[in-house]
């Protein structure tokens, strides 16, 4: 499929084959192209809590407004990011690079989020948004549906999955086989209502 293609077709669908299941080459495969997505300098600070155990599926589906997607869905991700990436053995991220490129990129890493929480918040919910966007377009060109989720109480999902301390959770991604068609697009804005030139007026 080309890139378009999923971009016009896919859709955050609801309703899944409960007894669908992926291979692990599926999955494997899905998880190789998600990782190739972009971070700032590299730091790769997304975390995929792969959700296999149907009983604390269930758990979290309690928790989460009883969607279905939660224990439907072929594979269900708890989408997070490492906060302290940036500081954890940095020399791995440019381990290929020159060392002159090396040398650069390191000390910028700890200058740019060095006591700046913020930044570092800021920074992993950029990188799980690209890199759930990722996701989704690639199952699609798979021929999976996927639906991106945030309707969860965040702090006893964060107690399910043992969330630790320098973690946040960004969102649920959900993939696997639908069974009922999303609903027609309800509306899209004018591109030129959200389309800015330079800058506001």
């Amino acid at each position: 499929m080309k890139t378009v293609d999923a971009i016009r077709s896919r859709r955050a669908v609801k309703h899944y084959d409960e007894n669908h299941s992926m291979s692990d080459d599926e999955v494997n495969e899905l998880l190789s192209l998600a990782v190739l997505s972009p971070t700032a300098f590299n730091i790769q600070n997304w975390r995929f809590v792969v959700v296999s155990d149907q009983q604390l599926r269930k758990q979290i589906r309690e928790v989460a407004w009883d969607q279905s997607q939660v224990t439907d869905t072929s594979l269900f991700i708890v989408l997070c990011a490492d906060l302290k990436a940036w500081e954890k053995q940095p020399i791995r991220y440019w381990a290929n690079a020159p060392k002159a490129v090396q040398e650069f990129m390191i000390p910028a890493i700890d200058d740019y989020y060095r006591g700046k929480d913020q930044v570092q918040r800021d920074e992993a919910m950029r990188s799980c948004g690209i890199v759930a966007q990722t996701l989704m377009l690639a199952a699609k060109s798979m021929g999976y549906d996927s639906c991106p989720m945030d309707g969860f109480d965040f702090e006893k999902v964060a107690e399910l999955i043992h969330l630790p301390d320098d973690h946040v959770i960004a969102m649920f991604v959900a993939i696997g086989k639908g069974t009922k068609e999303a609903w027609p697009r309800p509306g899209q804005l004018d591109l030129k209502e959200v389309l800015i030139k330079n800058c506001f007026t």
